[in-house]
C-alpha cells in the first residue's frame, strides 16, 4: 500500500472530500488524525478507520499547533499534512457589487482558505526540513486557477491559496519537500449543497458533480506520483489553456456564463 505507516493529518474531516480523504488514507495503510470545528464528526470518522480525533478551528494557529503535537504524539512526525479544511462564503448572485461582501466574510475566507494552509506549514516545515521529506495537500479548488462566478471572496483566497502553494513548492523543492494542490469543479459533499447561488446548478457543477470519493482517489493518485496541480475533472486542464492563451476572450466568455446563468 502507498501510505502504510505514514502519519497525516487530515483537516475538514468530518464530512465531505476530508471524511473521504481520510478513509482512502487509512485503507491504504496511513495512520490519521481527523480534525474539525464538528467534533462528533470527526471523532465518528475517527472511530470508523481506527485513527485519533481532534476539534480545530484552523484560523487559530495555537489550535492547529495542538492538532500537530497530538498526531505527532499519537503517530509519530507528520508526513502527510491534508489542509483540506474550506468554506465557500461571501455569494451573491445579484451582483451588485463585487465586492460588496461583509468585511468579516472576506477576514474570514482569508483565515480559513489561506492563512490556515500557512499555518500549518509554518509549524511543520522545521520538522519535515530537518528529516529531508513531507508532502503538503492543499485543497483548494478550480475557482483558484479560474474563477468563481458570484463569490469575490471565494475566488480571490482560492487564488490566493494557489500561489502560497506555488511559494512552498518552490522553495523547498530541493529539500524533499513536495506539495500538492486539488482543484475539483462541483463535488457532492455538504459545503456545495451550503453554497448560495445554487451550489449544485451553478457554474462549479457544469461538468457534472464527483463524489467525495472520487476525488479522494484521484488525490491519493497525485500525492503518489508526486504530482503539484491535481485536477478531478480534467476539463480544468483545457479551461486554464484558453484562459492563458487569450485573457479577454476568457473574461468575456466567463461574463457571457454569468449571463447565461444568472441573466446578470
Amino acid at each position: 500500500m502507498r501510505f502504510r505507516d505514514t502519519s497525516a493529518i487530515v483537516t475538514g474531516g468530518a464530512s465531505g472530500i476530508g471524511a473521504a480523504l481520510a478513509r482512502a488514507l487509512a485503507a491504504e495503510g496511513a495512520k490519521v488524525a481527523v480534525a474539525d470545528l464538528i467534533a462528533d464528526g470527526a471523532e465518528a470518522v475517527a472511530a470508523e478507520i481506527g485513527g485519533i480525533a481532534m476539534r480545530c478551528d484552523v484560523r487559530d494557529r495555537a489550535q492547529i499547533a495542538a492538532l500537530i503535537e497530538s498526531a505527532e504524539a499519537a503517530h509519530g512526525p507528520v508526513d502527510l499534512m491534508c489542509s483540506n479544511a474550506g468554506i465557500a462564503n461571501g455569494v451573491d448572485t445579484s451582483f451588485a457589487n463585487a465586492a460588496g461582501a461583509d468585511p468579516a466574510a472576506w477576514q474570514m475566507a482569508w483565515e480559513v482558505n489561506v492563512m490556515a494552509h500557512v499555518h500549518a506549514a509554518s509549524l511543520l516545515l522545521p520538522g519535515m526540513l530537518a528529516r529531508g521529506s513531507g508532502q503538503f495537500l492543499h485543497t483548494v479548488s478550480a475557482a483558484g486557477l479560474l474563477s468563481q462566478i458570484g463569490s469575490a471572496p471565494y475566488s480571490t483566497t482560492k487564488h490566493a491559496a494557489v500561489g502560497f502553494a506555488e511559494n512552498l513548492a518552490i522553495s523547498h523543492h530541493s529539500k524533499g519537500i513536495r506539495v500538492s494542490i486539488l482543484c475539483p469543479q462541483g463535488v457532492d459533499t455538504p459545503m456545495l449543497d451550503g453554497m448560495g447561488g445554487g451550489g449544485r446548478e451553478g457554474p462549479q457543477a457544469g461538468d457534472g458533480l464527483l463524489s467525495a470519493e472520487a476525488v479522494a482517489a484521484a488525490a491519493l493518485d497525485g500525492l503518489a506520483e508526486g504530482r503539484f496541480l491535481i485536477l478531478p475533472h480534467e476539463q480544468v486542464r483545457e479551461y486554464m489553456q484558453r484562459k492563458t492563451a487569450d485573457y479577454e476572450r476568457w473574461i468575456g466568455g466567463m461574463a457571457k456564463l454569468q449571463n447565461r446563468l444568472y441573466g446578470v
